[in-house]
């Protein structure tokens, strides 16, 4: 009797601790889409995923097209790295 109330009781914990966590752990599908389009034609196509995704969750919007058009989102476009040059592509 005490084994089936310790495994159901630690079923119900592992299953609450699960519904808490996937949210913080999954990106957004609306960066994922937009990076998705943004780095369609890229070069590195997982550093340009890669750095779209961290610009877009910090900015909440990315520019349109696979190219410029950074005028769109300016959070996006002032974003830069440790040496000054743009961050987001």
């Amino acid at each position: 009797m005490k084994k089936l109330f310790f495994a159901t009781l630690l079923l119900c914990s592992l299953l609450f601790s699960s519904s808490f966590l996937e949210p913080v752990m999954a990106k957004s599908s609306f960066c994922a889409k937009k990076c998705d389009t943004r780095c369609a034609n890229a070069g590195i196509q997982d550093r340009c995923l890669k750095y779209c995704g961290i610009c877009c969750e910090q900015c909440k919007c990315v520019p349109s097209g696979t190219y410029g058009n950074k005028h769109e989102c300016p959070c996006y476009r002032d974003k830069r790295n440790s040496k000054g040059k743009p961050k987001c592509p």
